[in-house]
C-alpha cells in the first residue's frame, strides 16, 4: 500500500510539470578576475596601444602567466588572422599590426575569452525526462579580446562580445525517446 502511494506520488509529480529542482542546469564560467562584461570592458579601456607595457598589462589582469585562460598567441597565429586569406595584404593591416608582424618573433599577442553563462532547463520533467520537449534558457556575458604586442608594448588591441546573453531553446520530439534511436541503441551489424 505505502509502495502504490508513493508510486503514485512520484507520477503526479512528473505528470503536473513541477520541475523545480528536478531538471539540469549548468553554470559555466571561464576563471577570470571578472565577474561582470563591463569590469573586462573597463580593464581593457585602460590599455593604451603605443603606451601601455606587458607588466602593465599585469597589473591590469591581463597576464598569461598568472592570470587563467589568458592565451599567448605567436606571430604566426596572428598572420593567420589578420590576413586569413590572399584577398588581405599587409598593407590594408593597422599600422601598429604591420610594424609588429614584421619583427616576427618580437611580435605576439594576448587572447582574453573570459565568460560567465547559465543554462537551466524548465517546463514539464516527464516531457523533458523521456526527451520529448526540452526546454533551456542561456544567460550571462562573453567577453573577447585581442592585444597585440610588440616587444613588450602594446600596438593594438580590439574587442567584443556579448554583453547579454539570453538564449531560448525549445526542442520537441514527437518520437520522445524513440527520436534519436541511433543514440538509443547501438549499431546493429549483420554478418
Amino acid at each position: 500500500m505505502i509502495k502504490t502511494i508513493f508510486l503514485a506520488n512520484i507520477l503526479m509529480l512528473l505528470l503536473s510539470g513541477c520541475s523545480g529542482g528536478l531538471l539540469p542546469s549548468i553554470k559555466q564560467t571561464t576563471k577570470s578576475p571578472w565577474q561582470h562584461f563591463e569590469e573586462a570592458k573597463k580593464s581593457f579601456d585602460i590599455i593604451a596601444a603605443h603606451q601601455t607595457t606587458s607588466e602593465d598589462l599585469k597589473q591590469l589582469g591581463f597576464d598569461p602567466f598568472e592570470t587563467p585562460n589568458v592565451k599567448l598567441i605567436t606571430y604566426l597565429e596572428l598572420l593567420e588572422r589578420f590576413m586569413p586569406n590572399q584577398s588581405i595584404q599587409m598593407d590594408d593591416l593597422d599600422p601598429g599590426v604591420q610594424s609588429c608582424l614584421k619583427m616576427r618573433e618580437l611580435c605576439q599577442g594576448y587572447e582574453i575569452l573570459p565568460q560567465m553563462l547559465d543554462s537551466k532547463r524548465y517546463g514539464n520533467a516527464f516531457l523533458d525526462l523521456f526527451n520529448f520537449r526540452r526546454k533551456q534558457i542561456t544567460t550571462g556575458w562573453k567577453f573577447n579580446a585581442l592585444i597585440v604586442l610588440k616587444d613588450g608594448l602594446v600596438v593594438h588591441k580590439v574587442w567584443g562580445g556579448e554583453p547579454n546573453v539570453s538564449k531560448f531553446e525549445d526542442k520537441r520530439n514527437p518520437l520522445g525517446p524513440l527520436q534519436d534511436i541511433n543514440k538509443v541503441l547501438p549499431a546493429i551489424k549483420i554478418y
